[in-house]
């Protein structure tokens, strides 16, 4: 089992800017992608950006494109997101999850492994 710890959530004002972090640890060697997703009140849980570890490549949802960056640090077992230009819409908690197979994917049900998430709040 892998565990994912999420920290970086806190409270902006519109147009500012906020860093998440993910460290995982523990069986780290089979996730072959990670990602983010979030989810508001009332709302299902979406995928945000995802980057697969071996290349780094990445790949976004359309509403935070542009915004966002994801990245990762193998050596620290370390994933970011950069957002930037938050609007009050981007006000969720934060999850950060793995995915064990070589296929990227958008969703929900196909990662593996779950942070117990962090708060964003974008004040307007």
């Amino acid at each position: 089992q892998a565990t994912l710890v999420e920290s970086g959530g806190g409270l902006v004002q519109a147009g500012g800017s906020l860093r998440l972090s993910c460290a995982a640890s523990g069986r780290t060697f089979d996730i072959y992608h990670m990602a983010w997703f979030r989810q508001a009140p009332g709302k299902e849980r979406e995928f945000v950006t995802g980057i697969r570890r071996s290349d780094g490549s990445t790949y976004y949802a359309d509403s935070v494109k542009g915004r966002f960056t994801i990245s990762r640090d193998n050596a620290k077992n370390t994933v970011y997101l950069q957002m930037n230009s938050l609007k009050p819409e981007d006000t969720a908690v934060y999850y950060c999850a793995g995915h064990r197979a070589f296929r990227a994917t958008r969703e929900t049900y196909e990662y593996d492994y779950w942070g117990q998430g962090t708060q964003v709040t974008v004040s307007s």
